[in-house]
């Protein structure tokens, strides 16, 4: 029997971005019944919305960061009584219009309740945005992930990635209180911890601007520490990191962040990054720190 997709997607100030991923939705050959839309931006894009009677336009006056938009469109779409609930930024766009159909049919085969396409760089339809580990190292490389076929039990969220509605019944909504920056890595923890099935197919894939220059080798291709660019990006990926740290009792992760981070900053002389990341790092570490976006400090 055919399924019902509803899309859980966020924008913020991205009219034209969002005008394309719209039109590339309505574009699969797999039908998409509603597509719940969280707008937080400082100027509404109503109009664009509207373009599209499928469309369910939520607008909020808050800045609800990623995870609260995520948050919102994916309670939104579950609501709607949908079977799946394909979770989209408004900078993605499915590679084909093949994309949702080939995600539904490898779910079904696979047995999966979700399963995350590849996220393919804009312009180079060869490298991955968001790295993978391969015999433990870091690859971009997409012909070697296509090579393994399938990851089980790993995968970028929440960029394309297509969740069965139960899936939130039975670990929640994206924390909110992340904002940006590491929702992604606390859902597909609970994913793991919940045993559901999921995983990266690499049959289907979306396209997303990349986070090359974030990657800093520290020691060698094995060990690397991700730095963001912009000081409001790297405070709440370092608070998240030591959140996630906490929250999920994650000590090989502690160890690789403080040598990692201490490594690179101290290596390149940075004393006011490393006491930056220790700021942030030592706030999450804590469970400190949340709030709304204008009670932060960078």
């Amino acid at each position: 029997m055919p399924v019902s997709v509803a899309v859980a997607a966020v924008t913020f100030d991205r009219p034209q971005e969002l005008a394309v991923l719209l039109k590339a939705i309505n574009g699969q050959t797999a039908p998409v019944s509603t597509i719940c839309l969280v707008d937080s931006g400082t100027a509404p894009a109503k109009d664009v919305a509207d373009q599209h009677a499928n469309v369910d336009y939520i607008r909020s006056e808050a800045n609800l960061g990623g995870a609260g938009g995520f948050s919102l469109a994916a309670l939104k779409a579950v609501a709607s009584g949908a079977d799946w609930v394909w979770m989209m930024d408004d900078d993605a766009e499915p590679a084909d219009a093949e994309c949702l159909a080939t995600l539904i049919r490898e779910a079904e085969a696979r047995d999966l309740e979700a399963v995350v396409p590849l996220v393919v760089a804009p312009g180079h339809p060869d490298q991955l945005s968001f790295f993978f580990r391969l015999d433990g190292k870091v690859s971009h490389d997409r012909a070697a992930l296509e090579k393994v076929g399938f990851l089980p039990n790993d995968g970028h969220f929440f960029n394309g990635a297509l969740i069965r509605s139960d899936v939130f019944f039975k670990v929640g909504l994206p924390d909110m209180r992340l904002f940006i920056r590491g929702d992604e890595v606390d859902f597909t923890i609970r994913l793991r911890k919940a045993g559901i099935r999921f995983g990266t197919v690499t049959t289907a894939a979306i396209m997303h601007p990349h986070a090359f220059s974030e990657t800093k080798h520290v020691f060698g291709a094995r060990w690397h520490v991700i730095v963001p660019e912009g000081a409001f990006k790297r405070y709440y990926y370092y608070r998240n990191r030591g959140y996630l740290i906490r929250r999920h009792f994650r000590v090989k992760s502690l160890v690789a962040d403080v040598g990692g981070y201490l490594g690179y900053f101290l290596r390149r002389g940075d004393l006011r990054g490393l006491a930056d990341w220790f700021r942030a790092f030592s706030t999450g570490l804590r469970g400190k720190g949340f709030g709304p976006l204008k009670d932060q400090k960078f």
